[in-house]
């Protein structure tokens, strides 16, 4: 069985924690587990005029990665106690249009890290909120918030932290099992 996995990161920044942890998931990822990472650098801000003249070509590449795999895994940080406007933005234009959102039925994971205390709880808890909307189940357990995450990675983006990268594993065999649930998705 192989999984073809979509992440993206909810942050532009070139040296994002939370584009490291997706890094980190790749080379923690399970046997028959594939890790492709979308970049939402050219996605447009959302805008109804723009969409019904048809779907830029950033955002019509994004909706098919989105449709080409087997699952999602998103990491997230946290603005003011919030999903990144990025973040929340990419998921807008995805959801689009409700009847046939690429998003629907799309089993998803959230991990994040953060610099505070919370490891993106926040963020995660308003993702799922929206993907009730968007009929996106969403992995409720084993939770990834990585906290003080700034002591966790190396300056070049790599985790160091050995309990963070195990548990990272877990999570990520974790989110196998739990996208068996929905069926014959995996190739």
């Amino acid at each position: 069985m192989s999984m073809r996995v979509l992440g993206f990161a909810g942050s532009l920044r070139e040296r994002s924690l939370n584009r490291a942890l997706l890094r980190a998931a790749l080379e923690a990822a399970p046997e028959g587990m594939s890790i492709s990472i979308f970049e939402l650098n050219d996605i447009p801000v959302y805008n109804g005029d723009v969409e019904a003249r048809g779907d830029p070509k950033a955002v019509a590449d994004f909706k098919s990665a989105i449709r080409d795999a087997d699952a999602l895994l998103i990491a997230t940080p946290e603005y003011n106690h919030g999903v990144p406007g990025v973040l929340k933005n990419a998921i807008d234009w995805a959801s689009r249009p409700p009847a046939s959102s690429a998003l629907s039925g799309k089993p998803t994971a959230i991990i994040g890290a953060s610099p505070g205390m919370t490891g993106s709880a926040r963020a995660q808890t308003q993702l799922r909120q929206a993907f009730n909307f968007t009929n996106t189940p969403a992995m409720l357990q084993p939770e990834i918030l990585v906290a003080r995450a700034h002591e966790k990675f190396d300056a070049e983006g790599r985790l160091t932290d050995d309990v963070t990268r195990r548990f990272l594993g877990k999570f990520l065999v974790s989110f196998v099992t739990w996208v068996a649930l929905f069926g014959d998705r995996p190739s």
